[in-house]
């Protein structure tokens, strides 16, 4: 029965020894030192090497470290991800009274002048409107941060039949613009930490309840093995004759 359970262990120790470098995904993936030898070692019915025993204990060794830094990586994601959804929500609170205040002037704009009229109205410009983008990654992932600051707007051209509920409507969506560029840059970075959030997960649940498991197992075998070798030299040695 040994083989055969032996047999299929091997099976088992060849599907997912070639998994721990594309799991991980870390710069200098940890080596399958062990793993990819198993199913030779077990399938053989002669004894299995004590050094097997001891390089397979520092393959769960290095899939452990592994795992700890998938982990870490994790919690720094978690984390990033929970400051940009409090800043979405922070800009998202300020903007919903500002939102009531524009619908409100457009509609009174649109009363006065008439959608095609409107939409043909000077819009507001300014050459001192200014958009900073800052840059920082964590990971590997490039984060924006954006920062607007608005100059004196004025109209572009004047307007044919100029009214103060256009010019109200041009200045509350002006002032609209920065809370809306903010929330579209932490959209993008909420996007990008997710997708990257999900890769590591997926990672990490793959080395806790696939490559773990699988090199306990085949450690276990091997040192069952190892006891009945144990067990055989210990019989042969006492029915030695003596002399």
């Amino acid at each position: 029965m040994a083989p055969q359970n032996a047999d299929k262990r091997c099976f088992r120790g060849q599907q997912n020894g070639h998994c721990i470098q594309q799991v991980t995904g870390l710069p200098g993936d940890f080596p399958h030192v062990f793993t990819d030898k198993v199913p030779a070692l077990l399938a053989r019915k002669s004894k299995v090497p004590r050094i097997a025993q001891l390089e397979l204990k520092d393959e769960r060794q290095l899939v452990k470290e592994g795992y700890e830094l998938l982990d870490e990586r994790r919690i720094r994601l978690a984390a990033e991800i929970r400051a940009q959804l409090a800043q979405l929500r922070h800009w998202q609170e300020m903007l919903r009274p500002a939102q009531e205040v524009a619908r409100s002037a457009l509609l009174a704009a649109v009363d006065r002048h008439g959608l095609e009229e409107l939409s043909v109205y000077p819009a507001l410009a300014s050459d001192e409107d200014e958009l900073e983008m800052a840059r920082n990654r964590l990971f590997g992932i490039e984060l924006l941060k954006a920062q607007w600051r608005a100059g004196a707007a004025n109209p572009m051209q004047p307007p044919v039949i100029p009214s103060p509920e256009a010019r109200t409507t041009a200045r509350v969506y002006h002032a609209l613009l920065e809370p809306v560029l903010t929330m579209a840059v932490c959209g993008v970075n909420l996007r990008r930490l997710l997708r990257e959030y999900t890769r590591t997960e997926r990672r990490a649940r793959a080395i806790e309840n696939v490559l773990l498991p699988e090199i306990e197992s085949n450690l276990k075998f091997i040192e069952e093995q190892l006891e009945i070798l144990d067990q055989e030299e210990t019989a042969r040695v006492r029915q030695r004759p003596a002399g």
